[in-house]
């Protein structure tokens, strides 16, 4: 029975992997910094109730990312995945407008908090003699620019890059490190603003891309996860949003009308 480690998974995508990696067969460690938020997933996972570790973990913290190995370890008596899967955005605003709180916490989740795990995995994993390191790529990770979302996106770029050196570093160590896409999907996370302010939800424009292109989690979850069971390759990247999927979904977009989203009033 395998042993995942989840990041930021009481909520949209990486609670729909747990669920996922539960019905699998797996035992999963679900994590979040708010309290609240992991009754809500307990609740949402309460068929599994033997299967699955609940605490809390602050990404931005080294301290709590190695408590959180540790209680998972204690608990599974080892880890096979680890997933940083936990993000912070910022409000849909051009970054010369973006307050100094906002650039630190995207900064410091995004990148310090998935170095820090990355880090935390990768000694236990080399300890233990196996595991997978897998990072969660988004916006930008190609090196598209889009507006008002630019330090999210800058973040999402330099975690492909160092995903692909961490790969290059743990070669011949039994441990393997891996890059998932999961393209757009219409959570929480995208369609709020944060803290009251600004979201993309503002922008008719985005609102029709997600309809094109976005998917569910729970389709995107069903898709990544026995992947991810199977994969036996570092440096391995799953896409969902494949560029020929994107083409068709885009040539096919006048005659098949998808409604993810509404429009605001």
């Amino acid at each position: 029975m395998k042993s995942v480690v989840i990041t930021g998974s009481t909520r949209g995508f990486g609670l729909c992997m747990a669920k996922k990696f539960l019905q699998q067969g797996c035992r999963v460690t679900v994590s979040s910094k708010n309290q609240n938020s992991l009754e809500y997933a307990r609740k949402e996972l309460a068929e599994f109730s033997g299967s699955v570790l609940y605490t809390a973990a602050d990404v931005t913290s080294m301290d709590a990312l190695e408590k959180l190995w540790a209680r998972s370890w204690d608990t599974w008596h080892t880890i096979d995945f680890w997933i940083n899967n936990a993000g912070q955005n910022s409000p849909y605003m051009r970054f010369y407008d973006l307050s100094k709180q906002y650039m630190d916490g995207v900064i410091d989740t995004n990148i310090k908090g998935m170095m820090y795990g990355s880090q935390v995995a990768a000694k236990n994993m080399r300890a233990q003699g196996h595991g997978q390191i897998w990072n969660m790529e988004g916006l930008g990770s190609n090196g598209m620019i889009q507006p008002k979302t630019i330090i999210y996106g800058m973040t999402k770029h330099a975690l492909t890059y160092f995903t692909k050196g961490l790969a290059l570093e743990l070669e011949g160590s039994g441990v393997l490190a891996g890059r998932l896409s999961p393209g757009m999907m219409p959570t929480d996370f995208v369609t709020q603003g944060l803290d009251g302010q600004k979201s993309p939800m503002e922008n008719e424009k985005f609102i029709k891309i997600i309809n094109i292109l976005g998917d569910w989690p729970q389709t995107v979850a069903d898709f990544m996860v026995p992947r991810i069971l199977n994969n036996s390759k570092n440096n391995a990247h799953l896409v969902w949003l494949t560029p020929a999927k994107a083409g068709l979904r885009f040539a096919l977009s006048g005659f098949r009308r998808r409604k993810l989203l509404q429009s605001q009033p």
